[in-house]
């Protein structure tokens, strides 16, 4: 069985945990960026993993996903700067489930990752209260994902794996 790791990453925390799940991977594996690769040919077993952006799955992701999910093992990993078990959580991996669609949707990861600087400082600036509330989150995001958070990601691994072993 052959397996891919890819994953979007704008700040290092999708690419930690793009990391952790590789290294828990038994067999043949290889991992790229999503913008290093054309299509999932010779690929068992596929993690995907990105950052949530504007609350969703980021266009490029989507996309690349939809075009090449068909008869595919495939498996999401999300990193957010949200706590886990927030409520609009249930909508990110949902919105997974309908892009996986032609495919063998495996699961799905979250974890809580760190808030870029920058995004805070513009979440705070806004008119919006919810998105001045998000950026009122940013320091409680700082150091994520943390080891427990790695740890959980490497027993997805194991978990998806086990799925199609």
């Amino acid at each position: 069985m052959k397996t891919l790791v890819t994953y979007m990453t704008q700040t290092g925390n999708t690419k930690k945990i793009a990391d952790a799940i590789y290294g828990e991977i038994a067999g043949e594996k290889d991992i790229k960026a999503i913008g290093e690769i054309s299509n999932l040919e010779g690929y068992d077993l596929v993690f995907v993993g990105f950052p949530v952006m504007q609350f969703n799955i980021p266009e490029k992701v989507s996309n690349f996903v939809k075009e090449n999910v068909a008869g595919k093992n495939i498996a999401f990993f999300m990193t957010h700067a949200v706590p886990e078990g927030f409520e609009a959580i249930q909508s990110w991996t949902g919105s997974c489930k309908d892009i996986a669609e032609g495919g063998n949707f495996l699961g799905t990861f979250d974890c809580q990752g760190e808030l870029a600087q920058p995004v805070v400082d513009r979440l705070l600036k806004a008119d919006d209260p919810q998105m001045k509330a998000f950026g009122e989150m940013g320091p409680s995001t700082k150091g994520q994902p943390d080891e427990s958070r790695i740890q959980k990601a490497k027993e997805f691994a194991k978990e998806i794996q086990a799925k199609v072993q």
